[in-house]
């Protein structure tokens, strides 16, 4: 699955890849060998700052080594285009300039350790839904401005060694054999030398994709490009022997370049858990979070404010949200909560009450033996699952193995398992009686049999391979009346799916998933306990948040509103409505719909800031750290008012989905800046801190034809040290209607100790503030007054200089 193909007759080794952006997990999809779990790229581009993005970079090349790999799959470098991006938390930003400069510095650290970045999905994959089919239709202006343009400023400024192409088409042609992206644009303009590779199992085509210039299939051995095949093609003239040269050649220089022909051997896997990683984990996540409100200084909690006083802990607090799901997740050498961290640090000053306070489960947890649930048997007697496997109708099985832990398992890549008919059997003896709930699915046609009772059938495939394949796939509940102190033979059998929705490499490969959740759990009122702590204490702390099956590769979010059916919205609301000093922490990737927002003190957002999760935010909660993140995306009141609201995720027509970006180069901030900021619950670049800042009069000088040189002074006039953001945005004085107000063109962090003044300098580049011209096939910048303009948000601006461009400038796409 994450290996190059050796040919050994030639002399030619094979390298290993891992996943992902947020740690290099290993070669095993769930579980596996444990690994370093870093903050999402939404949480590293909370922080605007670029050595820490270097840092992370430098981290994970290190983490990828550990794993025998030489090649990392991330960064994620696409665009947060819609609020219900099911991988947004993967991507930096809604804004082209900021994700394409944190990217640049993930890869330029990553690479400083001979370790392969790899920036994907180039380009376009903004949605989750039907990702694989999805045809976008995009205006090239877009494309260029909003959608290319982090990819561009990463390759030219980084250089990655490799790229990889995304599942989607882009205005009919599939990304895998699109000409204008990989040969007009990537090696044409941008003069990329390195190797592009497919997403895995997303190579759609023979000749097309070889012609395009996509150099490798993944995973291999080749799917698509079977040897006889490619064979033929060059014999029919389809693809010509130099064409096949140069993807030969490319994929000879990468391993050429990782230093494979020196060195051949791939390592066995290693759990090294560093000391320096677990703190600039814990230090970048701190960073990266965002304080959005704080009415009355509410926070940060210090001891004289809470010595002696009861804090009603609710919510997911007890729950390390370190990571979305999918690619991104990794078998985390730890995980500190934020119930944990908020023990050690202050158990000893107040006193901590926790409630759950909301069901948020997608699905019913995993079946396993555990005291809180019940005693769970194999066919050995031993604690677990008994997994066998048969031959299609076969009544013997053909292999057994003992001490299945979950009753989860996703779809084996083993050959040797393809084709085969799969069983889970344990003996389960509850610690209740009850008419207890449980949810099952498989890859193909599934069934649970309790008692060697039917109970429960999926008689068709899966529904949704990749909600399947994530742990989120929704599945309808059933009930079974157990026995407490009674042995009940739980039987799990799935048979493979001949034809997946999705995935085309799972075909034949066996998958289950099953879950139970006793009824007293289930049914308990959580609701009203949580408010019975919260009625009784002096501070309500309340976590909310998406789990990584919510948030997740795969799928989108269903919902703006915080999972399940209302039930974290109607925590936070009847908490407000019994307690004033309720303080939210949200940990999700992208904005959600905040209705209790004028009911609460204040809000931070926290993101998934990786293992050191707990710690980070206790951080910003006490005032250890001085929040100073700030957002790199929007966060709208409705739905309604996002960008791309009514063209996400597109329609089907004629059996396939097609989506319209409808929005043009109006994405983020640049949509909000004509619609109004009375739409949103916070902008972008939006940040509070429990320092105080002034900024001096903004000083602009021109240094060439196209740049200016902007110097600030700040002064923290606050009693605490802190870091602020100077964000510079730059538009036309009086813009046309086609054109952004304003874009952000420089920002650079500034840190200060109580009293202190320093002064920040930025070279601003015109060619950052520049317009695509379809009909020259340029980038320009027409003659006229343009605003330099300082802001402490996008929605917030604090200073504005008029400078005079008095020529049309343009520049060529071509790479200089």
């Amino acid at each position: 699955m994450w290996e190059t193909v050796s040919i050994p007759e030639k002399g030619v080794p094979k390298i290993k890849t891992t996943d992902g952006p947020n740690g290099a997990r290993g070669a095993d999809f769930t579980g596996g060998t444990k690994a370093a779990c870093f903050p999402a790229a939404c949480c590293v581009a909370a922080t605007f700052d670029l050595n820490a993005a270097y840092q992370i970079g430098e981290a994970l090349a290190e983490e990828t080594r550990t794993k025998g790999a030489r090649c990392l799959l991330g960064p994620t470098t696409c665009i947060h285009r819609h609020p219900l991006g099911g991988r947004n938390f993967e991507s930096f930003s809604e804004d082209p300039y900021l994700s394409g400069k944190m990217a640049s510095q993930v890869i330029q650290g990553i690479q400083s350790k001979g370790v392969s970045a790899t920036i994907k999905h180039f380009v376009a994959n903004e949605q989750e839904t039907d990702r694989m089919t999805v045809d976008e239709t995009i205006s090239e202006r877009a494309l260029r401005e909003i959608y290319l343009r982090p990819f561009e400023i990463a390759i030219k400024e980084a250089k990655p060694w490799a790229v990889m192409t995304s599942y989607n088409s882009v205005n009919g042609e599939h990304a895998d054999r699109n000409t204008f992206l990989l040969q007009t644009v990537l090696r044409g303009e941008w003069g990329f030398k390195g190797l592009v590779m497919s997403d895995w199992d997303g190579t759609s085509s023979i000749v097309e994709s070889i012609n395009a210039g996509l150099d490798l299939e993944m995973p291999g051995p080749a799917r698509k490009r079977i040897v006889k095949d490619v064979v033929e093609a060059v014999q029919q003239g389809r693809v010509t022997e130099s064409t096949i040269n140069e993807r030969a050649r490319a994929v000879l220089q990468f391993l050429e370049r990782l230093r494979a022909f020196e060195d051949p051997v791939i390592p066995p896997e290693q759990a090294i858990d560093k000391p320096e990683h677990r703190s600039l984990i814990r230090d970048v996540g701190a960073r990266g979070i965002v304080l959005l409100k704080n009415k009355g200084q509410m926070l940060p909690l210090t001891p004289d404010k809470i010595q002696g006083k009861k804090i009603a802990v609710l919510g997911l607090a007890k729950t390390a949200l370190a990571h979305g799901g999918g690619s991104a997740s990794v078998n985390a050498h730890y995980k500190v909560s934020p119930w944990d961290a908020l023990v050690q640090r202050v158990g000893s000053l107040a006193t901590l009450n926790y409630s759950l306070g909301a069901n948020t489960d997608r699905v019913t947890p995993p079946l396993k033996d555990d005291v809180t649930v019940g005693r769970l048997t194999g066919l050995d007697e031993k604690p677990g699952w008994t997994m066998l496997m048969y031959e299609p109708d076969g009544k013997e099985p053909v292999h057994i193995e003992h001490g299945q832990v979950s009753s989860s398992i996703f779809p084996i890549i083993k050959d040797e398992w393809y084709g085969k008919t799969l069983e889970l059997v344990a003996d389960f003896t509850p610690i209740e009686t009850g008419s207890h709930y449980m949810g099952a699915s498989g890859l193909g046609p599934t069934q649970v049999f309790i008692n060697e009772e039917l109970v429960y059938e999926q008689k068709s495939n899966c529904s949704d391979t990749m909600g399947f394949l994530f742990g989120a796939l929704a599945e309808p509940e059933f009930r079974y009346q157990f026995t407490v102190g009674t042995s009940h033979r739980i039987r799990l059998r799935t048979i493979p799916a001949k034809q997946v929705n999705g995935l085309g490499m799972l075909n034949g490969r066996p998958g289950l998933r099953f879950g139970l959740k006793l009824a007293s759990l289930h049914d308990y009122d959580l609701l009203s306990d949580a408010v019975s702590l919260a009625k009784d204490a002096d501070y309500a702390l309340v976590f909310t948040g998406h789990e990584q099956q919510w948030e997740t590769e795969g799928l989108d979010q269903p919902s703006f509103n915080l999972p399940r059916d209302g039930s974290q919205d109607a925590l936070v609301s009847a908490v407000a409505s019994v307690n004033k000093n309720v303080v939210i922490v949200n940990s999700t990737g992208v904005a959600v719909a905040m209705p209790w927002l004028d009911d609460v003190s204040a809000v931070v957002q926290s993101w998934f800031p990786g293992q050191e999760c707990g710690n980070s935010i206790v951080d910003i909660l006490i005032g250890k750290v001085n929040p100073e993140g700030r957002l790199p995306v929007s966060f709208p009141k409705r739905l309604e008012d996002a960008p791309a609201y009514g063209n996400f995720p597109g329609e089907i027509t004629d059996g396939q989905r097609r989506v319209n970006y409808a929005e043009g180069v109006f994405v983020g901030y640049r949509h909000y800046d004509r619609y109004g900021s009375d739409k949103l619950n916070f902008p972008f670049g939006h940040g509070l801190s429990y320092a105080s800042f002034e900024t001096s009069p903004m000083q602009v000088a021109k240094q060439s034809r196209e740049e200016f040189m902007v110097t600030v002074s700040v002064t923290n006039v606050g009693s605490v040290p802190g870091v602020t953001l100077v964000q510079v945005y730059m538009g036309e004085e009086e813009p046309q209607l086609a054109d952004p107000v304003k874009s952000l063109v420089g920002f650079k962090k500034i840190q200060l100790q109580p009293g202190e003044k320093g002064t920040v300098t930025m070279l601003l580049a015109l060619r950052d503030c520049a317009h695509f011209d379809e009909s020259s096939g340029r980038w320009t910048l027409t003659a006229g007054k343009y605003m330099i303009m300082l802001g402490d948000s996008a929605s917030a601006i604090t200073q504005t200089v008029i400078v005079d461009i008095p020529e049309q400038l343009s520049w060529p796409t071509l790479s200089q």
